[in-house]
């Protein structure tokens, strides 16, 4: 990892599975990066996941698809560091971190609606609460490969009683487990896999034969 620099002033952090990574998250960095005026984006694949059911992909195919999404982005800097960690990977263990390594930043960190409505559900959410500004990018009432240039609502938050900060960005209708259901059941009437994936990560899919069914 390189040299921290404690001087800095605005940090994000972006963690999830990134089973793949796709285009809605590559669109949710640049906004953070713009909007926060982050002096610095740590995008972190999860190490294991506590709150999912399925096995995540292999830790090193993870970091190479994000590597491929948003390595090209300034300010991105694809931390590791829960993937090299024992045990479930909890967010507030990241956070305090990242607070020792940069003692002098506002930290952000950066959510889909989702995980805001889910957020109380989380292992120590007070001290995430403590430790970092939410920034929140809405999302549609329905996701799915097939609605890519469809119409949708907007999730309500209006009752959510934590303080965030929002995102403006236009809803993506785009999941990860969209992506994976298209290339296991091989459509050929689906969006081609480099409109749902940055081309780097469609390719690097494709080399490794990954979330296709077994032959």
């Amino acid at each position: 990892m390189a040299a921290i620099d404690p001087s800095l002033q605005r940090v994000g952090m972006f963690g999830g599975a990134f089973d793949p990574p796709h285009g809605a998250h590559r669109a949710l960095a640049e906004a953070a990066i713009a909007q926060l005026q982050l002096d610095r984006l740590h995008v972190l694949p999860t190490g294991h996941a506590w709150h999912k059911a399925r096995t995540l992909s292999p830790a090193h195919h993870r970091i190479a698809m994000c590597e491929r999404a948003f390595g090209d982005l300034p300010k991105v800097r694809i931390d590791v560091r829960e993937t090299e960690r024992a045990g479930p990977t909890f967010t507030a263990d990241t956070l305090v971190e990242l607070r020792r390594e940069y003692p002098q930043a506002r930290l952000f960190l950066i959510l889909g609606a989702d995980q805001l409505l889910a957020f109380k559900s989380w292992q120590r959410w007070q001290e995430v609460l403590d430790v970092a500004t939410l920034a929140v990018a809405n999302r549609p009432t329905s996701i799915g490969a097939q609605a890519l240039l469809g119409q949708a609502d907007e999730t309500d938050l209006s009752g959510v009683d934590v303080p965030f900060v929002r995102i403006d960005m236009p809803l993506q209708h785009l999941s990860a487990t969209a992506v994976r259901a298209r290339l296991a059941a091989a459509a050929a009437d689906g969006p081609p896999l480099d409109v749902l994936v940055p081309p780097a990560v469609a390719g690097y899919i494709s080399q490794h034969h990954l979330y296709q069914p077994l032959t």
